[in-house]
């Protein structure tokens, strides 16, 4: 490890097919904690080659507050270190499988989604489709700033220094994406896909931090993609997206959670089903009942047209994230209750906000499940 990182004997997890080790180590300068990933490239294709490739110049190229980039890359012998700022709460993903397991609350899924939306509307404004918007690609540091990752799938419009009104590219990976792909990408037609591709997973994603599950993710690929094809989306479980007898195929996520650093993409195979063992994240108990203004935001994200589909920035107006502006750093830390940030073996315990039936929960350790992430 370089002289100017100290280790903290915390290694949170695993990533990219299992080719990378992320670790949280203390940047010696700024006393600052930071996310370690390191990749041994003797281990890579050359088609993953090109993944990280890809990751690093765009993180070196992307200058926005709502999206992870890298500090610091280079490689020593077969080495690849990649150096990020730590996410101390790790993914929305992760926040559903320890804390939430029955969805967050609706001032929570406001937090988390307006964020997404400043980081997509940079990205299309800069010409690019991000192609992989999930709940383990969005982090969230120790302070409340949400940021959006997995800089690995994003793909550029741009062709010879003009801007195309489609592309045609299907992303890597793309099995263990389908629950969150939209209808035109999936189609592979030759209209093709926009950026309006992004605005339809956002829309899963919110369906995803409602309920705690991934709509789809169980059914067998092939029944999800007539789903998606035919029209049929998923909605909130105050609405029944489709006939009670088919509810069962609608079982919790096994999706990947993230580093922090932004490279979780789930590893799954096409012949995943609703046979498959018990998942991680339980069952939601039943329905529950959404606002208005939330139910417009998932209607108007999953609709089967994409140019019915908002953009990045109409979506910010949106109803739904009026009261995104009433939250400051005191009130983010209500609506975290009871998740609290991982921090080093040294650090103190972070105490829960003050409350008539208020318990600190114990802070896990670097040793135990509800911290050790799975990146892959």
């Amino acid at each position: 490890m370089p002289c100017s990182l100290m280790p903290v004997h915390c290694v949170t997890g695993r990533g990219f097919n299992n080719l990378s080790q992320v670790s949280m180590a203390r940047h010696i300068p700024t006393g600052q904690l930071v996310a370690v990933k390191q990749t041994n490239l003797d281990e890579c294709t050359e088609e993953e080659l090109l993944q990280l490739m890809n990751e690093v110049l765009l993180s070196r190229l992307f200058r926005h507050p709502n999206l992870l980039t890298s500090r610091l890359v280079f490689s020593s012998c077969c080495q690849l270190w990649v150096l990020s700022p730590l996410m101390a709460y790790g993914s929305a993903d992760t926040l559903l499988r320890t804390y939430f397991p029955d969805g967050m609350s609706e001032s929570l899924i406001a937090y988390l989604l307006y964020g997404v939306l400043k980081a997509l509307e940079y990205l299309h404004r800069m010409g690019y489709i991000h192609r992989g918007v999930k709940a383990s690609h969005i982090l969230l540091s120790g302070e409340g700033h949400v940021y959006l990752s997995g800089l690995h799938s994003v793909y550029s419009m741009m062709r010879e220094g003009k801007r195309m009104r489609a592309v045609f590219d299907m992303p890597h990976h793309s099995p263990t994406l389908l629950p969150w792909l939209s209808p035109e990408l999936l189609r592979q037609d030759l209209h093709g896909y926009g950026v309006k591709s992004d605005i339809y997973s956002l829309g899963i994603v919110a369906c995803e931090l409602v309920s705690g599950r991934v709509p789809f993710q169980d059914m067998p690929p092939t029944q999800m993609l007539l789903q998606k094809l035919r029209g049929s989306h998923c909605c909130l479980l105050d609405v029944a997206p489709f006939p009670l007898g088919e509810l069962g195929g609608l079982k919790v996520s096994r999706s990947g959670v993230d580093s922090g650093i932004g490279e979780s993409v789930a590893t799954g195979s096409l012949t995943h089903s609703a046979t498959a063992p018990p998942t991680d994240r339980p069952q939601s108990p039943g329905p529950k009942n959404h606002s208005a203004t939330l139910h417009n935001l998932v209607q108007l994200c999953l609709q089967q047209q994409p140019e019915r589909r908002p953009s990045a920035t109409a979506l910010l107006t949106h109803a739904f994230f009026k009261q995104v502006k009433r939250h400051n750093r005191d009130s983010f830390l209500s609506l975290m209750y009871p998740a609290v940030p991982l921090t080093s073996p040294e650090d103190p315990p972070v105490s829960c906000p003050p409350g008539p039936s208020c318990h600190a929960p114990t802070s896990p350790t670097a040793d135990t499940p509800e911290t050790v992430w799975d990146f892959s």
